[in-house]
């Protein structure tokens, strides 16, 4: 698919698998990776791109899946596979935590049946068979071994051994301490000599101890005796170890041959293993270069939004430095994008950006791009980058172009994606540009797409005025005189030679003997070329001013509605609640007044009885007076300490809104304000008479709220705090937006290692109200802002 055979390694796309590689857990793995390849088929490439994108998710959203022991499966089938052999000890341990991890690969999927429809075809049809682990697990035991218990003669053999050693050690025991009676023996105790248990005896005195000399000190003064007596015990013991062996490899070998006809699947076991550690190998690269899966489409074209080179993104992340985005359009209409502009100003990389995501894509990779980029497929990928120049192919640096080039115009078609870097160079300027120009027209009508950087004028006139080219330039701050690293297709871009000469030092007096000697009509195209650049980048800044401010007032308009349907839902909520109030109070005053005069009726008048009725009736007026009316002075008084239940009334501190209580939960209150609710701390409210809501109190609070309302902002910023403040400076304005009814919270934690966002999004987790959450737009702080939304 790539020509020549290094435009891989040239593209950067080896130094990805390379990194890719490096995530892996398992040889297997990293075969895999080894193996990765541009494909040109649409469902493969799906397929691979839509397994990452899940496995992505499940990293970051879902529990760990359980990949602790990855160890290759193939080679111990293949060896079961023989009749007559069997595995060891140590490769059934392997098998035993392998098919562990397999069967505990295919529960977790089983358990989110439908959640990762691609990631569940990798083991789509595979059974778990038990069978198989407990067979092994009869045999070996957590450390690795045969158990003692996996043959009744196995078990026998033991119980010998240990039988056989027990009287053995008696017996030397007992000549030990003779011999050290005796004085005979060195200093130290018993030891081992050729895997028998040996007397250490002075070298004058080992004639007197009746055995077999294993060996001596180095000094010669020490001899290591095995006596006489415990010889035959220790044969004894030794063969038993025989036996032992035996009896062990026969049940290996049964255990093998309970394995052989299930080789086949263990085969399909390895391979689910080797692709899960190779697609969250891809995963987790894709989660270091922030990489989306973009729109595939089946055409040969290529339009990238936010796309930045994903190995310069990791170099400059590690010096905190920021990747310039690139938005760039290839297809049917725009089909060759020849990028001009200064030296050092990203034409390079541009190029090499488009090439590599391209690969990564047809390889299955997601690309630091955004997800709205579309990328569709290519048969074929040509780049020309470097000189190449080879002393045993007698070729010079413009040589190899030409051979590049040859290939290019022969073999390439509307399905090649054509990468050539620094067009027509190597050769005399005037032969080289006109070639380079030859060979462009070629491409074109071939209907090749493809992005070609170059200084030649001529291919920038040439591009200008051909239907299927597109000229391009890298913007350049020449007041600063320092490259943007921003691509602006529609117009060419100057080379700006004389000031980068300036700028570095170069003497007037040379600067002015070369003006003189290029042509005046060259140096007025490259002079307009520059003043063009100039009114580029100040449009370009104009126009990113404008969509800022634009995106502001759209937000303050957004935040205003919501606010307004608030403030009007609330008026009706308020103005309810009142007069329902209102017409219970007119029912308790009819009530009363009726009272009144049937007391009057029943005294017959009596000016005492009737003097006390109308006396009651006033205070009961009095009590349902304003405070204003009864020209009372309200006075701060200490409330005392006493305990809150429901339905008492407490005042919030924070704002000043009085609620009833209408539940209790430890040390937190669940308050009632009209329709809405929320929750406060204990020490955050006070007890207040409840004789103190009344309307006017009612008129009071709607206009705090509606100022409360009108002040909020549901944003919060908690950069820079602790776990805890940052978490309870949320806990604040959750309860305030959703007391206010916002349907929203932007939270600003910023990105840093991550662990400030992982705790909030816990904590926001086991918040009822809060719906759903995402992420910023990657333009506006990405994962460094968390929407929380309120239900």
């Amino acid at each position: 698919m790539t020509y020549p055979e290094n435009a891989v390694e040239k593209l950067g796309f080896a130094d990805v698998k390379a990194l890719i590689a490096l995530k892996c857990l398992s040889d297997v793995g990293r075969e895999l990776v080894d193996r990765i390849q541009p494909q040109t088929r649409y469902d493969q490439i799906n397929r691979f791109l839509r397994q990452a994108v899940e496995f992505k998710e499940l990293l970051i959203n879902d529990s760990p899946l359980p990949v602790d022991h990855l160890y290759p499966i193939r080679p111990l089938a293949e060896r079961a596979r023989v009749v007559g052999a069997f595995l060891a000890e140590e490769d059934f341990f392997q098998l035993m935590l392998s098919l562990r991890t397999v069967f505990a690969i295919i529960r977790y999927f089983n358990d989110r049946n439908g959640q990762y429809p691609n990631l569940e075809t990798l083991f789509e049809h595979l059974p778990i068979e038990k069978d198989l682990l407990l067979a092994i697990e009869r045999v070996i035991d957590a450390k690795g071994h045969v158990k003692p218990t996996a043959s009744p003669a196995l078990s026998d053999i033991l119980a010998n051994i240990a039988k056989a050693e027990q009287e053995a050690r008696k017996r030397i025991d007992q000549v030990f301490r003779t011999a050290q009676q005796q004085g005979w023996t060195a200093d130290g105790n018993l030891t081992v000599r050729d895997g028998r248990l040996c007397i250490p005896v002075l070298a004058e005195n080992k004639r007197k101890v009746k055995g077999w000399i294993h060996d001596e000190s180095a000094t010669g003064q020490t001899a290591y005796i095995e006596p006489e007596e415990v010889f035959h015990l220790n044969n004894r013991v030794r063969d038993l170890a025989f036996e032992m062996r035996r009896e062990i490899v026969r049940i290996l070998t049964t255990l093998t041959d309970e394995l052989r006809p299930h080789v086949p699947l263990l085969v399909d076991y390895h391979r689910l293993l080797a692709k899960v550690d190779f697609v969250r190998a891809k995963a987790l690269f894709a989660i270091d270069i922030d990489a989306h899966m973009p729109e595939l489409t089946t055409e040969a074209s290529i339009s990238l939004v936010n796309a930045r080179h994903p190995l310069l993104l990791l170099s400059f992340k590690a010096t905190r430095q920021t990747v310039v985005p690139l938005n760039v359009t290839i297809d049917e209409r725009q089909r060759i994008v020849v990028v001009s502009g200064p030296n050092a100003g990203g034409k390079s990389v541009c190029m090499k950006t488009i090439g590599l995501l391209q690969l990564m894509v047809q390889a299955g990779l997601p690309i630091p791009a955004d997800p709205t980029s579309k990328v569709g497929i290519f048969r074929y990928v040509f780049a020309d980058i470097g000189d190449d120049q080879s002393i045993e192919s007698d070729l010079s640096t413009y040589s190899a172009h030409l051979t590049k080039m040859k290939y290019f115009s022969e073999h390439a078609n509307a399905k090649t994606m054509v990468l050539i870097d620094e067009f027509g160079t190597g050769t005399d300027p005037l032969f080289g540009g006109p070639i380079a120009e030859a060979v462009l027209e070629v491409l074109n009508r071939k209907q090749v797409r493809g992005v070609v950087t170059t200084h030649y004028s001529n291919l920038k006139v040439f591009a200008s005025n051909t239907e299927g080219i597109e000229n391009a330039s890298m913007l350049f701050d020449n007041m600063a005189m320092q490259p943007l690293y921003i691509l602006q297709t529609g117009k060419p871009g100057s080379s700006y030679a004389f000031e980068i000469a300036q700028k570095i030092g170069l003497g007037k007096n040379i600067l002015h003997a070369a003006k003189q000697k290029i042509g005046a009509q060259q140096k007025r195209v490259d002079t307009l070329l520059v003043d063009l650049e100039r009114e580029k980048k100040d449009v370009h800044d104009e126009r990113v001013s404008l969509n800022q401010k634009e995106k502001q007032l759209t937000r303050l308009k957004a935040e205003n509605d919501a606010l307004q349907a608030y403030l009007e839902d609330n008026k009706k909520t308020i103005i309810s609640k009142a007069r329902e109030e209102a017409q219970a109070i007119i029912r308790d005053a009819n009530k009363l007044v009726e009272n009144t005069i049937s007391g009057i009726r029943e005294s017959q008048a009596d000016k005492l009885k009737t003097k006390m009725l109308r006396k009651r009736l006033g205070q009961e007026l009095d009590r349902h007076a304003p405070a204003k009316e009864k020209g009372e002075t309200p006075a701060k008084q200490k409330m005392p300490e006493v305990a809150i239940q429901v339905g008492d009334w407490v005042k919030i501190l924070e704002t000043g809104s009085e609620a009833e209580v209408i539940s209790t939960a430890k040390n937190n209150l669940v308050l009632a304000m009209g329709e809405l609710r929320t929750v406060q701390k204990r020490n955050n409210v006070v007890l207040i008479d409840r004789k103190k809501q009344k309307a006017g109190s009612h008129r009071s609070n709607q206009t705090q709220l509606t100022d409360n309302v009108a002040s909020f902002s549901p944003e919060v910023d908690v950069r820079g705090m602790r776990t805890d403040a940052a978490l309870s400076a949320i806990e604040k304005y959750l309860d305030r937006a959703v007391m206010m009814g916002f349907p929203s919270l932007k939270i600003v934690h910023g990105k840093g290692d991550g662990i400030l966002r992982k705790f909030i999004r816990e904590y926001l987790r086991k918040y009822g109200e809060v719906t759903r959450m995402e992420d910023e737009h990657p333009d506006r702080g990405g994962e460094g802002i968390t929407y929380a939304y309120l239900d």
